[in-house]
């Protein structure tokens, strides 16, 4: 049941002072705004709930608290600043606005060291001094059986730093231009697609180049996906930010949002192979991000519990 594309653990922050980030607006057409005096409560009730359904599902969650007192008010969703990988190793990734580089925390990557195997961590965050940036597994949407990194090209992708991942981490990049309804670059990569053990999620109609479009598509059915093409409208729910985890049985965390767009035979084929579980994160998802955005996965090896002398 297991497999190299759905983890059975993962990170997750757990944000006290939530709030649709200022400094991120000009590029992130996802972001909404959010005025209620009760943002953060609303957020950190709605974090609680959806970790909770998380554990109740078999998926192991190691939750940190972030309190505010560094100002980061995306900590939310720490899969930007760092990502593991099978083998052992840790990248940490250079971020494209200035709060969202003091999200990283070296406790975090402390307890991937404690708990799990890891043999390296490989720091790509000082390129930020040069205004690049490369925002891990937001930037990039990870084929980890095909090792195909899939990236729309973005501020917050930048291809020098994506080349040096690709030779280091063994992907092969494959890059594309995509943008939304009103000819915006689309910020992020995993708002477009995300990719399970069988199937796919993507919005082909976002992608202008027919050629590319015929290639990504055929990347994606080589390695025997069934692959589910989105609506503009449905990305827009987040239908595409989704990811699948290990628990009990395989499962795909989305929001509830996200899985009320889909359509009944879309889930149909999710249902072949993998369990959806929706997350009711409204207020979070003003900050214009979702489900995947929250959850960094864990690709690492467990570390056998120390039994008692």
């Amino acid at each position: 049941m297991t497999t190299i594309q759905a983890p059975a653990a993962v990170v997750m922050i757990r944000p006290h002072n939530f709030q649709s980030n200022p400094e991120t607006r000009f590029d992130n057409a996802f972001q909404t705004p959010d005025t209620a005096t009760n943002v953060a409560q609303r957020a950190l009730e709605e974090f609680d709930t959806a970790t909770s359904c998380l554990r109740k599902a078999g998926v192991q969650v190691h939750v940190f608290d972030d309190f505010g007192e560094r100002e980061t008010p995306d900590s939310v969703f720490p899969n930007n600043w760092f990502s593991t990988h099978t083998g052992g190793h840790v990248a940490l990734y250079p971020m494209h606005v200035e709060n969202r580089r003091r999200e990283r925390r070296t406790d975090v990557i402390d307890m991937l060291k404690q708990d799990y195997r890891v043999s390296d961590v490989v720091d790509y965050s000082g390129l930020e001094q040069d205004g690049l940036a490369l925002e891990g597994t937001g930037a990039m949407v990870l084929d980890h059986i095909g090792r195909i990194a899939y990236v729309a090209r973005s501020d917050r992708a930048n291809p020098i730093i994506l080349e040096r991942f690709c030779t280091h981490f063994n992907y092969e990049p494959l890059c594309f231009d995509a943008t939304d309804q009103q000819g915006r670059a689309i910020y992020h990569t995993n708002v477009l697609m995300g990719i399970g053990t069988e199937f796919a999620l993507i919005c082909l109609d976002m992608i202008k180049d027919l050629d590319r479009r015929r290639t990504i598509l055929d990347r994606l059915s080589e390695t025997g996906r069934t692959v589910i093409d989105l609506s503009a409208e449905q990305i827009a729910s987040f239908a595409g930010n989704a990811i699948e985890l290990t628990g009990n049985k395989r499962v795909l965390a989305l929001s509830a949002r996200a899985l009320d767009a889909l359509r009944p035979d879309q889930i149909a084929i999710i249902e072949r192979t993998a369990i959806p579980l929706p997350l009711n994160i409204p207020t979070i998802e003003t900050a214009g991000g979702s489900v995947r955005c929250m959850i960094a996965g864990i690709h690492l090896t467990r570390r056998p519990k120390r039994t008692a002398a």
